[in-house]
């Protein structure tokens, strides 16, 4: 068997920096408790192990003692949660995701100009809800199409609409283009809110999936993107399941496949990865061809709130840099294993579109 495994795949750098600052907290903060406010990511996996070292997760901030360590997860806060968080004198860690921030930030400026700012995304999830809550006043939800009507405009030359990072291009733009229609005034934000490396991951799917026989996406069932890469390799034509780990991999779907193709969605830990490859290997043999559609490769800091809690206990936060390389780290996994494996560069056609 062919195992076709995407590059970019799994953890966008937003996703693995508010795992690492929690990781961080427990190495340094081993003497007390630490709180995370929601899920840290949409994986199971991931917060099961941090439950296994300790961590405890809340979704009320009157859940937290007073005085204890309290992180923001990847998704963000409203200033409320902020708020709360300050009143019981917490030690808040802000993990969440840079371009999170930046939403929330043209949130605000756009809120005091006096404009109505039409959110799209889903109006339950937390990324939403801690957007819409930096200006309840002036945000407006929209889900669908369908949602359009039942909209109140004041000025539609005063209109802009904002995203959430995780949706995919296609379900944004289905959104966005309904609302150009009806507004022909409304406003785009200054960049696209659409994360970079969603719309990676989704167009290595289109790019490699037609090459494939079946699909497997690693990733737990309340991680939309996850569900969303899965969704696209079936509407390109080819096979796709959705898994949590190798554990629900069932060899029915083998049957006549000489080609899988495999990805993870932006929350998911990469040794997950390596255990549905393990697996494959096992049972058919074969070899692994990395697919390198972008290449995310990134090195940056620390949050400034972590950084700060670490100067006050004598750690120097500048030797706590967090570098992502996922090629290479596969490559150097692939070589341990001795699994035979070679490296194969993809040109995208234009019409396949995405960045880096």
């Amino acid at each position: 068997m062919k195992i076709l495994l995407a590059n970019p795949r799994g953890f966008c750098a937003g996703v693995y920096m508010a795992i690492d600052v929690v990781d961080q907290l427990l190495d340094i903060c081993g003497d007390q408790q630490v709180f995370v406010y929601h899920e840290i990511v949409h994986n199971r996996h991931v917060v099961q192990r941090f439950r296994d070292r300790g961590v405890t997760f809340v979704e009320r901030v009157e859940d937290v003692p007073g005085g204890a360590i309290l992180v923001f997860s990847a998704h963000g806060v409203s200033p409320a949660i902020r708020a709360a968080a300050k009143a019981k004198n917490l030690t808040a860690i802000d993990a969440t995701c840079p371009l999170v921030m930046k939403v929330h930030a043209e949130a605000i400026r756009y809120a005091k100009r006096g404009w109505q700012i039409l959110l799209v995304g889903h109006r339950d999830h937390q990324e939403v809800i801690g957007t819409r809550g930096e200006a309840p006043d002036a945000i407006q939800v929209v889900e669908r199409p369908a949602d359009i009507p039942n909209l109140v405009i004041h000025d539609p030359e005063k209109l802009v609409y904002l995203t959430q990072t995780t949706l995919s291009l296609d379900d944004a733009n289905i959104v966005i283009s309904a609302l150009k229609k009806a507004f022909p005034k409304i406003n785009e934000p200054p960049s696209s809110d659409i994360c970079y490396a969603t719309t990676n991951r989704q167009t290595a799917v289109r790019a490699i999936a037609p090459e494939a026989d079946f699909v497997l996406v690693v990733g737990s069932k309340n991680s939309s993107n996850s569900v969303r890469l899965t969704e696209i390799a079936m509407n390109d034509g080819t096979p796709s399941r959705l898994i949590d780990d190798a554990a629900e991999l069932d060899p029915a779907w083998f049957e006549g496949v000489e080609s899988v193709l495999v990805t993870s969605g932006a929350s998911v830990p990469e040794d997950l990865v390596h255990g549905v490859i393990e697996a494959l290997i096992q049972r058919f043999g074969g070899e692994v061809e990395q697919r390198d559609v972008y290449d995310e490769r990134v090195e940056f800091g620390l949050p400034g709130t972590l950084r700060e809690l670490m100067r006050g206990r004598g750690v120097d936060p500048d030797t706590r840099r967090i570098r992502i390389d996922r090629e290479a780290d596969t490559a150097a996994w692939l070589a341990r294993k001795h699994i035979p494996n070679r490296t194969v560069q993809v040109t995208l056609r234009a019409s396949e579109g995405g960045r880096a």
